[in-house]
């Protein structure tokens, strides 16, 4: 699936073209999609191919195309607080972009057949929730995955406002699905080869929409033990947020306020994004000339006048454009969270909680 839309250069690129085709259509999924770098979530040896509007599978571990993900979140209509439950979760791409959404009083998991895909999976978590300045800039619903084969989950666990179902889902499944969603919840799956919302308006009474066509695996049924009896997945308990923890948020939080308000006594505007700076890219085609002599023809390669200048010209156009990359290339992204925690009065263990151990 994918190929909807033109590869981008970069993330931000990318994320232009799915604008630009429709594909992203409000402003929290696009924030989402900018603060996720999509490579990072690739093998080293393949991340050439992150920014193609194309699925990726290597083994176990798959990622959908960037199209089919802007559908989804955009029909999940995600709000902060809300509960999600994300079936064959895989790498925690999608999961991780939920939960800047949902924010931290939200609540995230995912349920992986696989268990290489789960370590695969935290290990992406942990480098974004390290390494990267968008973790400073959203309140993160951080995402909790347990292994298990999705169609065996407890009956006896709780409901949730949004799921999504990453795999074909058979027809005989449906009412499966659609149980795991409180009223006023909504569904997104694969049915019957169609993206498809199902919302539930009681308590069994269903809107079902029809988004766009897709091609996605079949779900895996499951396979029963030597006794007979399935395998339960247990899904993680519904946390409770220590007061330590909340107190945490509520100062970031404080934080953040006081960052904005000094940007908007400053400037007016308050803090922007930085600019995406493009690298200006310079084609040359080579003029060939063939002439005619009567009937017969002379095939020749007549020198140009700038030919015999080409080495002299490409040099020169390359120091123009290192030039003008020198004098619009904007200064790296400031994080001023990080900046205004580090220089409170504070001692330095409670200073590295409030940025969560962060390495940056």
């Amino acid at each position: 699936m994918g190929g909807a839309v033109s590869a981008g250069e970069d993330n931000d690129e990318l994320i232009d073209n799915l604008k630009e085709a429709q594909y992203i259509r409000t402003e929290l999924v696009e924030q989402a999609f900018r603060a996720i770098d999509r490579a990072d979530y690739y093998l080293e040896e393949f991340k050439e191919n992150a920014y193609k509007d194309l699925a990726w599978k290597h083994g176990n571990i798959h990622l959908s195309a960037p199209c089919i993900y802007s559908e989804v979140m955009e029909a999940l209509d995600l709000q902060p607080g809300l509960s999600f439950l994300n079936l064959g979760s895989g790498t925690g791409y999608l999961s991780s972009m939920v939960g800047l959404i949902l924010g931290p009083f939200g609540v995230n998991h995912g349920v992986e057949l696989h268990s290489d895909v789960i370590e695969y999976a935290k290990q992406k978590l942990d480098f974004f929730i390290r390494t990267s300045d968008s973790f400073d800039k959203f309140d993160f619903c951080e995402p909790s995955f347990v292994t298990g084969n999705c169609l065996e989950i407890s009956p006896d666990c709780s409901q949730y406002d949004r799921v999504y179902c990453g795999a074909g889902v058979q027809k005989e499944h449906e009412e499966y699905m659609k149980n795991l969603l409180k009223i006023g919840g909504i569904l997104v799956m694969p049915l019957e080869e169609k993206l498809t919302k199902i919302t539930r308006t009681g308590p069994s009474a269903w809107e079902t929409k029809k988004i766009l066509a897709v091609s996605f695996a079949p779900l895996i049924q499951p396979c029963h033990s030597e006794s007979g009896k399935s395998r339960l997945v247990q899904l993680p308990p519904l946390a409770v947020r220590s007061l330590q923890d909340l107190a945490r948020i509520a100062i970031r939080g404080t934080i953040k306020k006081i960052i904005h308000q000094e940007a908007l006594s400053k400037s007016g505007h308050g803090l922007k994004n930085t600019p995406r700076f493009k690298r200006r890219r310079i084609r040359r085609r080579q003029m060939e000339t063939i002439v005619f002599l009567d009937k017969e023809v002379f095939a020749s390669r007549i020198s140009n006048p700038s030919d015999d200048n080409s080495c002299e010209d490409l040099e020169e156009e390359r120091r123009e454009e290192e030039k003008t990359s020198a004098e619009t290339k904007p200064d790296p992204p400031v994080n001023f969270l990080r900046q205004k925690v580090l220089s409170l009065p504070l001692p330095d263990p409670l200073k590295y909680y409030l940025l969560y151990y962060r390495e940056k």
